[in-house]
Parts: structure tokens; C-alpha cells; sequence
């Protein structure tokens, strides 16, 4: 059922039509109702059926020129075979036409001759004395037997004279005898003869001469058959030449005449006058009367028939050949595109040949290679990705979610990475009556900063929670030399940070910090500004180095803003950084609102600075306030 119903969905509309059609006449047909309707649906059910068939038909050319081989050699068919062999129909039609044209004329050539052989006699015999009857006839014969050996004669005035004396010849109609000189052909007891018919000198002169088969095919010896159809029937023997070789064509002319009747001048009956031939004999006849020459012009079209032939042939051979060659090379592409569809990116196709083919097989084979290398590439791709967005989780859970407060201080702090890991660090943490907070900013970008940035953390992190109420006080300078230390035997000479760490008192309101090479926080009170300068080199980079630690007293209102170069150097347009002034200035404009102000302000300030929808850098900042 499921097969049933699949076919049918596949089944077009004028199939479906033909199907009900001849199924609904079948019903009628077997049941016998309604002639009529057996004769619609009948009739209906052949026209879809033709339909269908054209439909199908125009399929199967389709699926047949699919390949571009087939459809090639269809289009070199169309393009050099068929307009050839149409020439060649064209010329061996003309040929033809001028051949039987040719034989037509000779014979009709031959027969005006002919009748003017027996005209000239009949006017001399006309003006001729008939003192001696014999004399007369003998010379009348004597001219006109070279052109027909059987004639009838009657010469009628003074005295009447028959040839032979037993002739049944009379006189011709009133009608002719209008007329004192005429010639041609006519039809007399459904025969055909040529007369003429001359008065003259007092005589009036008939005669006829019968046109035979034989007479006729002796008009142009070698020529072939003649006949006039269709009063003269069929001849006995045929004498149509033997054909001298295969292309010696048999040739059959036709031409229309009109011949009177005896009886009734004003009848006329249309003849035709048909001559059956050969090719060699009517060029025999037009080169000189020499059958040889006939023989060697069929010779000679015989020879160029066939080198035409084998010319053709060879073009024929070497358009298929070249047409395989684009055909086996295109196939050859379709189906490396096959295997490259399929995801087979080591499949080469062959290259055969120096050609532009052969140089598109190999931009292919490139192709395909380069392909197959951008996919490792994108694999290896989507692999760092993964490992990066898994790392940019990771270290999402390394900044503070939660933000330490008390009553006098309040902190902020807020990371936009430039790629997915971020290489800046920032951190809070809640000590006995102490809030510790810090910023840093790893050298280089990606993973290596980001994990450089997780051990900074936890070694603070490790440092800051062995502290309880009876440790003693704290000392930046010192937590800060034990992470030089333990980054600088830990990590390769190149990794470094800058850092800043701070402790806030809360029972005396004073900031304790060690500045390590990190770009000065600036101290915003009211509208002066102070920078916190370094005390110290960069962590990681020398065992050597050594930290000083500073303390500040902070007041109400004041600001303490720590940031990375994110912040205060990129460019814009001009190739000018955002610099630490503009920074100052907007810290001044709203240094009285909201920190999550303050850090929303700055990030657009610089983004308005940059007009770039990445960033240069990573923009950390964090802003505490005293309050």
C-alpha cells in the first residue's frame, strides 16, 4: 500500500488524467453504456496518451544528452554532420534536376530537328513539278528517310500523289488547311505522329511520319528510353545502357507537351515526354559524343565522392575523439566533485595532457588539497574554540562574584575581554577588619595570559586565606615579593604581569598598596587627582626585585580607579591613544555619580574614541569609593 501510494504521489496530472480516462472507458467498453461516452473518454484517453508519450519521449532525450559526451556529439552532429549531408542532398538534387533537364533536352533538341527535317522537304515538294511523280518521291525520300524511314505522303493540286499508293492519308481538317506552312506533333487514331503540312506553288502537301519507341530511343544513340506518355504505351525492349560502375545513377525525365488531335484541331491532350537514362550517358553525349569521357567523369566523382567521404569520416573520428577528451575530463571533474561532496579531500584526478583542461585538473587537485588542509584547519579551529570557550567558563569563575562591603568602602570592578580569555586580572576579598582588592595585566593575550592570570590569583588567594584575627599586620610589599617569587620560578622569563594590590583598613580608613609596575591608580578627591605611583617592578620577570609599600588616607567622597592600558591606550582613526588626560577629565565630570556610572561612562568614551566594534585591548577597571 505504502509502494501504491508513493507511485501515485509520483504520477504527474496528465498521467492521472490518462489513467481515469482509459479506466472509465474500459468500464463503458465491457458494460456496453453509452457509445457516447465510450467515444469521449475513448478519444480523451488518446490524446493524453500522446501527451504522455511526447512527455516521456522529451525525458528520455533529456536523460540521454545528460552527459555532456552525449550532448557534445549531439551538437557536433547538428553543427558539421547534418549541415553537410543537407549540402550534399542539395547538390546531388541539383545535379539530378540538370541531368534529367539535359537528356530532356537533347531528345527535344533532336525532335525540333527532326520536324524541321520533314518541313523543308514537304516545301520543296510543294513548289517541285509533278511531271514525274517518281523523281518526286525519290527525292522527297532521299531527304527525308535520314530522319524518319516510315512517312506517309500526300500532295494533292493538279494532279494527287500518294507514298506508298495504298496510304489511307487524307486530307487534313478545314482547319489546318488555313494555314500554309505548319509542322510539330499530332495525334491521329491514338497514335502519335509528326507531320507537316506546306501550300505552295498551286500543291497542298501532307505528311506523316508514326513515332515509335525505336525511332524515338535512335534520336540520340546511347541515350536510353523515349517515350511519350501516355499514347505510346510501353516499349518491348528496353534500351537503357548497362551502368559502367556504382555511381552510374539511373536518371528519368519528365516534360510536359500538348499535341492536337487530327480530327479536331482545336483538342489538345496533354503528353509527357519521359526519357530513362543514365548519368554516364547523357555526360558521355555532352562531352563529345565519347561514352569514355562520360566513364571518366563518373570516375573522377567517384574518386572525390569517396575522399570526401573518408575527409568526413576522419573529421567525423577526430571530433569524437577531441569531444571525448573534454567529455573524459569533465567526467573525471564530476566525479572528484563526487568524492569531495562525499568529504574525500585526498581524491586527485588525473591529469592527462598540457592543456587549459589539463591545467583545470590540476587547479582542482589544488583545490581539493588546499581544502582538505582549510578543514584540518578548521577542525583545529573549532577544537581551540572549544578549549577557549571552556577556558573563558573557567575563568569566569575565577572573578569575584561576590563584592565585599562595609560601611566606609565601597568597590567595583568590571573585565571586557578583547578575544574570548581575558589576560587582565582583577580580585576582591574580605580579610578581619581589612578589604583586600587588586588589578593586574598580563603580558600577551589568549590562553598563556589567562593562565598566567589564574596562578596570580590563586597564589593571592593562597597567601590571603591563611589570615585570621591574631595574624599580624599585613604588608603588601611583601605578599607582593612572595608572588614575584613564586611566578618567577614557576613560569618561563617572557611571562610577567604588572600588579597592583591593596589593603583598606577599615578602623583607620587608610589605603596600604604596593604599586608593581602597573600603570598608576588615580586618586580622585573632589577635583585633584593623584596617582599612585609604582613601587616596584613587574612580578615574574627578575628574583632580584624588590617592593616598597605606601599608605594613603582615605577621605569621604574619594575615588581610588585602577586600570589596564585597555583603557587608556587605543587609537582611533588617527592613530592617537584615548591617553590618561581624557581619563582624568571624565573622572572629574562624574566622579560624584554611581561607580557603575563612572565605569559605563568610561567604556563608552572609549569606544566612541576607537570607532571600532572590536576591541583593541582588554579593558579592565575598578573603581573603590570611600564613603
Amino acid at each position: 500500500m505504502r509502494k501504491s501510494g508513493d507511485f501515485w504521489r509520483r504520477v504527474g496530472r496528465v498521467e492521472k488524467a490518462l489513467l481515469l480516462c482509459a479506466s472509465v472507458f474500459l468500464v463503458l467498453y465491457l458494460t456496453g453504456v453509452s457509445p457516447a461516452a465510450q467515444s469521449l473518454f475513448g478519444l480523451a484517453a488518446i490524446v493524453l496518451g500522446i501527451v504522455v508519450l511526447f512527455r516521456a519521449a522529451r525525458g528520455a532525450v533529456k536523460q540521454a544528452i545528460w552527459r555532456l559526451r552525449n550532448r557534445l556529439i549531439v551538437a557536433y552532429l547538428f553543427i558539421a554532420v547534418v549541415p553537410i549531408v543537407l549540402i550534399t542532398a542539395l547538390l546531388g538534387l541539383a545535379g539530378y534536376a540538370v541531368i534529367e533537364q539535359m537528356s530532356i533536352y537533347l531528345v527535344n533538341r533532336e525532335l525540333d530537328h527532326r520536324e524541321t527535317s520533314l518541313l523543308r522537304p514537304a516545301e520543296t515538294l510543294a513548289r517541285f513539278p509533278m511531271r514525274d511523280q517518281e523523281t518526286a518521291v525519290n527525292r522527297f525520300l532521299a531527304m527525308t528517310r535520314p530522319a524518319f524511314p516510315e512517312v506517309e505522303l500526300l500532295v494533292t493540286g493538279k494532279e494527287e500523289l500518294r507514298y506508298p499508293e495504298k496510304t489511307e492519308i487524307g486530307h487534313p481538317p478545314a482547319e489546318w488547311s488555313k494555314s500554309t506552312r505548319a509542322s510539330g506533333l499530332v495525334i491521329k487514331n491514338n497514335k502519335l505522329y509528326a507531320w507537316a503540312h506546306v501550300v505552295a506553288g498551286g500543291n497542298e502537301v501532307t505528311v506523316l511520319a508514326p513515332l515509335t519507341h525505336e525511332l524515338l530511343a535512335g534520336f540520340v544513340p546511347g541515350l536510353g528510353d523515349v517515350n511519350f506518355f501516355p499514347v505510346m504505351g510501353h516499349a518491348r525492349a528496353s534500351h537503357l545502357p548497362p551502368p559502367v560502375n556504382a555511381l552510374d545513377f539511373r536518371v528519368g525525365g519528365i516534360y510536359p507537351v500538348s499535341a492536337p488531335h487530327w480530327e479536331s484541331p482545336d483538342k489538345e491532350s496533354q503528353l509527357f515526354l519521359m526519357v530513362d537514362t543514365r548519368l554516364s550517358a547523357v555526360l558521355g553525349i555532352v562531352f563529345g559524343q565519347k561514352q569514355q569521357w562520360g566513364e571518366k567523369v563518373l570516375d573522377w566523382l567517384i574518386f572525390f565522392a569517396v575522399l570526401f567521404l573518408l575527409m568526413e569520416l576522419g573529421s567525423l573520428v577526430a571530433g569524437v575523439r577531441l569531444s571525448r577528451t573534454i567529455t573524459g575530463a569533465v567526467h573525471e571533474l564530476y566525479a572528484g566533485t563526487q568524492k569531495v561532496k562525499e568529504g574525500n579531500f585526498a581524491y586527485r584526478v588525473p591529469v592527462n595532457g598540457s592543456d587549459q583542461l589539463a591545467e583545470l585538473t590540476t587547479s582542482f587537485n589544488t583545490m581539493t588539497e588546499n581544502l582538505g588542509r582549510l578543514i584540518v584547519v578548521a577542525k583545529e579551529k573549532e577544537r581551540l574554540e572549544s578549549e577557549l570557550e571552556i577556558a573563558r567558563e573557567v575563568q569566569a569563575q575565577l572573578f569575584p562574584k561576590d563584592v565585599p562591603s562595609t560601611e566606609t568602602l565601597e568597590l567595583k570592578g568590571v573585565c571586557h575581554p578583547a578575544r574570548t580569555v581575558s589576560g587582565d586580572y582583577y580580585d576582591f576579598m574580605a580579610l578581619p577588619n581589612q578589604i583586600a582588592f587588586a588589578i593586574g595585566d598580563v603580558a600577551g593575550k589568549g590562553i598563556s595570559a589567562a593562565l598566567l592570570m589564574a596562578t596570580i590569583q590563586s597564589t593571592m588567594r593562597t597567601q590571603l586565606g591563611d589570615v585570621d584575627g591574631n595574624t599580624p599586620q599585613l604588608s603588601t610589599a611583601r605578599l607582593v615579593s612572595n608572588l614575584n617569587k613564586m611566578l618567577f620560578a614557576t613560569t618561563a622569563p617572557e611571562k610577567y604581569a604588572t600588579f597592583y594590590f591593596a589593603l583598606y583598613d577599615e578602623a583607620k580608613q587608610t589605603l596600604m598598596y604596593t604599586n608593581a609596575g602597573h600603570l598608576s591608580p588615580l586618586l580622585v578627591r573632589g577635583s585633584n587627582i593623584l596617582p599612585l605611583d609604582s613601587t616596584g617592578t613587574v612580578v615574574g620577570a627578575f628574583a632580584w626585585a624588590t617592593y616598597e609599600e605606601r599608605t594613603v588616607k582615605l577621605e569621604p567622597g574619594d575615588l581610588v580607579v585602577a586600570y589596564t592600558d585597555g583603557i587608556t591606550e587605543p587609537e582611533n582613526e588617527y592613530g592617537e591613544m584615548y591617553g590618561e588626560e581624557q581619563l582624568k577629565d571624565l573622572l572629574v565630570k562624574y566622579g560624584n555619580t554611581d561607580s557603575s556610572e563612572i565605569i559605563a561612562r568610561t567604556m563608552e568614551a572609549v569606544n566612541h574614541w576607537t570607532k571600532s566594534p572590536e576591541l583593541q585591548d582588554d579593558m579592565t577597571m575598578v573603581v573603590a569609593r570611600r564613603i
